[in-house]
């Protein structure tokens, strides 16, 4: 047991619902437009949490959770667009760091560097990485037992892979064939992208917390990223989501920071 809780953030209810439900004991406690749920789960004191969608309010989440919660640290989890070659729908990408891809102060800085910082990129927790990982792994090896095997077949997941890389951010939901083209030009490296995770592992970086994160593919950043994209979370995403974070957390130590 952790000495404080862990932060479990979502973006959309939808991606922690199956969380919330593994939850039965939780105490709700609402602030700044946000219900913090406070309750157990894997054998760890945890407050989980939907931040609402983009940086800001990504941020913003984060904050509450270390500064009113005491949380020792937080894991985000939920969808992502596919960038890297190879990353596939179901494919999970779990981030070994994290990079705003619309962060832009030249020239007075570097393309995506943060000002003040002298870098742009923003490492995640190296055990919690690897560890989530491993989960992600055994979660994939047991798919249609989590989902069902007619999900399975009608999303085409059979073979599904566990990725680990560069995961970048952005205030814009990446949907056409050449932003995703952009992106992969300037960042050959970023595996996927979303919208709030270069945000969270900036406030972690700044509190001195471990941070992690774990991001199912629901698309490939293209004009079909819309579709199905809400059956998918429901139906895929959400269960994933909870089984690979309560897997991680029945087999976590106290971190390290």
């Amino acid at each position: 047991m952790t000495e404080g809780p862990l932060g479990i953030v979502s973006a959309m209810p939808q991606e922690l619902a199956a969380v919330l439900a593994l939850m039965p004991e939780e105490r709700r406690v609402d602030l700044a437009g946000r219900s913090f749920w406070h309750g157990q789960l894997g054998g760890h004191e945890v407050v989980a949490v939907v931040s609402g969608i983009g940086k800001v309010a990504a941020a913003t989440t984060a904050t509450l959770l270390l500064q009113r919660f005491c949380a020792t640290g937080l894991v985000f989890t939920g969808v992502a667009g596919g960038l890297g070659d190879g990353v596939r729908v179901g494919d999970t990408v779990v981030a070994t760091a994290f990079l705003q891809h619309d962060m832009d102060a030249s020239p007075l800085f570097a393309r995506h560097e943060i000002p003040g910082y002298g870098f742009s990129r923003f490492s995640t927790h190296r055990s919690w990485q690897q560890g989530l990982s491993a989960a992600a792994r055994r979660t994939a090896a047991s798919l249609a037992a989590t989902v069902g095997a007619e999900v399975v077949a009608r999303f085409g997941l059979e073979a599904t892979q566990v990725h680990e890389g560069l995961v970048i951010s952005g205030d814009r939901f990446v949907s056409s064939e050449a932003e995703s083209t952009a992106l992969r030009q300037q960042l050959p490296d970023a595996l996927a992208v979303e919208m709030e995770g270069a945000a969270v592992a900036q406030v972690c970086h700044d509190h001195g917390v471990p941070f992690a994160a774990v991001r199912c593919v629901s698309d490939r950043a293209d004009q079909a990223a819309h579709v199905d994209f809400v059956r998918f979370v429901s139906e895929v995403t959400c269960h994933t989501s909870a089984h690979t974070v309560l897997d991680w957390l029945s087999h976590l130590d106290t971190p390290q920071a």
